[in-house]
């Protein structure tokens, strides 16, 4: 009874949504987020279960992925900018930017992402449905790609950096939001961090 539902619920996303996936203005979503960014994306949860709807790599990320360190044709800055844009679009904000819409992304995140579950619910042995299916591995495979598109975006902001080039070819500098002091006087980061020795 519990899965009476099941077929009626896949037929209802796969008419909202379509087989590969990107997230708003191309920026590549895990599964996590692709879920928790709209009703839409949380009851096609199954979808992704099983495969027949996948977050889209950008192709930039998926050459980001074969060598993060790939040496650019030149240094000049033009050059830099123009590589380190598509990384931007790919992957959104980096650290050293406001993210827009950051305020409600847990309150957000917290009830689509019940919708989300609940559909997922659905699918028995979903654990092994993503396994048999390739769904799991799609997920890592853009985990990996969002991770190498990171690392090369990184790299080339540190070569921008480096021949005194400006943002976005190299790291902007800027703390977002309001600088937290820490009894020491210096700012604290925005993430948190281990300090050595605790």
């Amino acid at each position: 009874m519990r899965y009476a539902a099941l077929p009626a619920l896949i037929l209802a996303a796969a008419t909202l949504a379509a087989c590969a996936t990107v997230g708003p203005g191309g920026k590549v979503q895990t599964r996590k987020e692709a879920t928790s960014e709209n009703m839409t994306g949380a009851v096609s949860a199954p979808l992704r279960d099983l495969n027949v709807l996948r977050s889209k790599i950008p192709e930039v990320l998926l050459r980001a992925l074969a060598d993060p360190y790939e040496r650019p044709p030149n240094a000049r800055c033009q050059t830099l900018i123009a590589l380190v844009q598509p990384l931007d679009q790919a992957l959104g904000a980096d650290l050293d930017q406001p993210a827009a819409g950051e305020d409600d992304l847990l309150t957000r995140e917290t009830a689509y992402g019940a919708v989300a579950s609940v559909a997922s619910d659905a699918i028995p042995f979903r654990g092994w449905v993503r396994k048999l299916t390739g769904a799991e591995r799609h997920d890592a495979l853009v985990q990996a790609a969002i991770t190498a598109g990171g690392v090369r975006r990184a790299y080339l902001k540190g070569l921008g950096e480096a021949r005194g080039c400006k943002p976005p070819a190299t790291p902007s500098h800027l703390k977002t939001g309001s600088p937290i002091i820490n009894q020491g006087g210096g700012l604290k980061p925005r993430y948190p961090t281990r300090q050595p020795g605790t």
